[in-house]
């Protein structure tokens, strides 16, 4: 009995509550898949910056360095997996060969290698580490095979690993690459393709020859199976309906007609384009902006506020219209009538004069209680007064916006910039080949250099290196030199002051001889020529070439002269050779921004400014100084004497780092050579004018006409900077033709005079070739 009653216990044991869902096995791999496609497709967002947070930028950035560019593959392979599931999840016939999914991680692992291999050993780490290439991943293994058998062992170990593994994941065999080469030979060799009407013939299983029936495809009858054959005869073309992946149907003649005919395409000259680059950088890496809610109730309560205002002072005035911007609010103001008592002693209506309501400014500001004002007597072109008035909540311009704007994308020029919007939020973009050129000035922190980003962002998205180049200029040292790397630039950006000169020059001498190319091809301009040598050589196409200088208060107070003269005789000439600048600066004073200069820049940005005297400087009106900053600017262009209140479009660290990012991959994909040596170094910059004795010879004939001589002077007569005059000074004190510095700025005594300049020449030769 007691055993009896141990049993029963004994069996009860197993009937405690289990904790867990009791899940069907098909709607586990179900739900598995699921998991699998969300996953893949968050993984693929990252990667694309679509879903930036902590926890995908930290999954993205594992990716990119774990298998580089490999990373784009992963979420396809797991979309792939997941549909494999979710098909077993219906039915359990399908099976899974591992073997073939070892040689798939296999031949993925020797793909991120050859990308590894085929880059340079000393750029193959840093590649790494930025997420390109093969990543770690493949860095590791072609380390280790390039340390072991060499790189063009490694090479052929890899290549023989891919040969390997191919075949494996897509189930071929020796036999089927038999049977595939000997129908092949078969085709191959027939003269004439055959008849339709003559039967064709399939090896049987005893290895004989039988006629294959004429019948239709859906009235034949299915063949029957055939065993495996120990040896490799050919097999059929079609076996129960489903394909044979030995037998691959043979080159017809009509893809060789169509290859002749590709051929011949190719050789005509009229059919040649010209050699670009597929890739442009996608919208995806820039942001999009914040835009702040307009208060419509706000907005009419402070035209309320702005009639009664006036109406107290006598001035009777209607609100007929508010535009609302992203940084001010524009409300349109229709002058009333008053009545006035004439010298005849009648009573006429009359319209308020326009001065009365600008006079009324800071009466405005007080009124409601916002500052600074900006009053349009009248707005161009319209029959009302423009009162700006800064909104409570600014919005952010985003770079994004205006690219995606109808008016960035209708404009066909390959030098359309995005400026940002104006007072009712619409989206301005201009052409900076129609400008040609482009004057930029403000205050430290009003946005300039924001604006030049913007500006060269727009230049990067839109064209490749063979279409654009760029020439950077940027003595502050912190704004321009981030884009270093990029293939665009003509050559390292230009932070020595001394080096600008020489650029100008080589930018003047290129000028010159595009101008000279022009006239040996009759034509009359860089679009002209572009469009001829796509008819006829394309590989001979003129990219434009853009000047962006960041600071020309700097290049003014090192050499003004020849600043001056070289950027008037390129804003005056260089439009047709496809040669614009665009130039800002901080100090927009008459000494900077001279008439010349001015003259020859009809398009004009101007942000906000210290007085009303910088802003006739820079837009021969006022009004700048009254400016928000921060972006907040008034922009003249060329083809209009009215200026347009814009808030310019803001493009972050972030985006420009990711923008230069693309370009840096994109150079090492193309094997495309980084500037890394500037075409005007063998021109010679500043550094270098103090060796060279064609100078120097003609500053000692000029300097031993006189008694004394001082650094204005050789400044003045040889039409040099100040800091060329200066070591052009030293060097004739080193050789004894002037004395030495006396001090207080007095001019040097010459110890060379004429009657000795003969012997003085003598003594210096030889010491010279010396």
């Amino acid at each position: 009995m007691a055993t009896r009653r141990a049993r029963e216990q004994k069996g009860k044991q197993p009937t405690l509550p289990q904790i867990g869902l009791k899940i069907d096995p098909a709607r586990q791999r179900e739900i598995a898949g699921l998991i699998l496609f969300a996953f893949g497709g968050l993984v693929l967002l990252t990667l694309f910056g679509v879903t930036p947070g902590i926890l995908t930028n930290s999954l993205g950035a594992l990716v990119k360095l774990l298998f580089g560019w490999g990373a784009f593959v992963l979420p396809f392979v797991t979309f792939g997996v997941s549909a494999l599931l979710l098909r077993r999840g219906e039915s359990n016939e399908l099976k899974i060969s591992w073997g073939r999914v070892f040689a798939a991680e296999i031949l993925f692992a020797d793909a991120l290698a050859l990308i590894h291999l085929v880059t340079p050993a000393s750029n193959a780490g840093v590649l790494a580490d930025a997420g390109g290439g093969g990543g770690y991943i493949g860095w590791a293994i072609s380390t280790l095979f390039r340390s072991v058998v060499g790189p063009i062992g490694a090479a052929a170990v890899l290549v023989l690993l891919a040969l390997i593994t191919a075949p494996i994941i897509l189930g071929l065999s020796t036999t089927h690459l038999y049977n595939w080469s000997r129908a092949l030979a078969q085709r191959s060799g027939e003269a004439t393709p055959p008849a339709p009407a003559k039967p064709r013939t399939v090896p049987a299983s005893a290895g004989g020859v039988k006629p294959a029936p004429t019948a239709p495809p859906s009235a034949r009858p299915a063949p029957p199976p055939m065993p495996r054959p120990s040896a490799a005869p050919p097999q059929p073309a079609a076996t129960a309906g489903r394909p044979v992946f030995g037998v691959k149907p043979p080159m017809t003649k009509v893809t060789s007609v169509k290859t002749a005919t590709a051929a011949q395409t190719i050789l005509t000259p009229r059919n040649r384009t010209r050699k670009r680059a597929p890739a442009t950088p996608p919208l995806d890496l820039f942001e999009q902006g914040s835009e702040a809610k307009y208060g419509a109730t706000d907005a009419n309560r402070k035209a309320r506020v702005i009639e009664e205002t006036l109406s107290n002072f006598g001035i009777p005035a209607k609100v007929i219209e508010i535009n609302a911007g992203p940084t001010i609010t524009q409300f349109g103001l229709e002058p009333g009538f008053v009545a006035r008592r004439s010298s005849d002693g009648v009573t006429r209506q009359r319209k308020v004069s326009v001065s009365r309501i600008a006079a009324l400014q800071h009466d405005l500001e007080l009124a409601l209680a916002a500052a600074p004002i900006r009053i349009e007597t009248p707005v161009p072109g319209r029959p009302i007064v423009g009162i700006e008035v800064p909104n409570e909540s600014v919005s952010v311009v985003a770079l994004r916006g205006i690219l995606e704007s109808d008016s960035f994308k209708k404009k066909k020029s390959r030098l359309k910039i995005a400026l940002g919007q104006d007072v009712s939020g619409a989206a301005m973009t201009a052409d900076l080949g129609g400008m040609p050129h482009l004057l930029i000035a403000g205050a430290t922190g009003s946005g300039k250099s924001v604006c030049i980003n913007a500006i060269i962002a727009c230049l990067l998205y839109d064209n490749s290196p063979d279409d654009l180049r760029l020439i950077m200029v940027d003595p502050k040292r912190v704004e321009l030199v981030n884009f270093n790397g990029i293939p665009h630039l003509l050559g390292p950006v230009v932070v020595n002051s001394e080096e600008v000169v020489a650029c100008l020059r080589w930018v003047v001498r290129e000028m010159d001889n595009r101008f000279t190319l022009f006239a040996k091809h009759k034509v009359r301009n860089i679009d002209a020529y572009n469009e001829k040598m796509n008819q006829t050589d394309g590989d001979n196409t003129m990219p434009y070439i853009i000047v962006l200088i960041d600071e020309l208060a700097d290049l003014m107070l090192a050499a003004p002269d020849e600043t001056e003269k070289l950027l008037t005789r390129l804003a005056q000439m260089a439009r047709a050779t496809g040669i614009h600048m665009v130039i800002a600066t901080q100090r927009p004073s008459v000494d900077v921004v001279t008439g010349l200069i001015k003259a020859n820049f009809p398009s004009r940005i101007s942000f906000a400014v210290t007085s009303s005297v910088d802003s006739r400087v820079v837009l021969d009106t006022i009004g700048a100084e009254k400016l928000l900053g921060r972006g907040d600017m008034l922009y003249m262009s060329s083809d209009s004497s009215k200026l347009l209140r814009l808030q310019g479009c803001f493009v972050s660290d972030d985006e420009l780092a990711r923008l230069v990012h693309f370009w840096r991959e994109k150079a090492i994909t193309d094997m495309r050579e980084i500037a890394q040596e500037p075409p005007w170094k063998a021109m010679g910059g500043d550094s270098k004018d103090d060796g060279d004795e064609a100078i120097v010879q003609q500053a000692t004939e000029l300097v031993r006409q006189y008694d004394r001589t001082s650094i204005s002077f050789l400044q003045r007569k040889l039409g040099i900077g100040y800091p060329r005059a200066a070591r052009l000074m030293d060097e004739l004190e080193s050789r004894g033709v002037v004395g030495a510095d006396e001090g207080g700025g007095k001019s040097r005594p010459v110890v060379v005079q004429d009657e000795d300049a003969k012997q003085f020449e003598a003594e210096e030769t030889p010491k010279r070739k010396r």
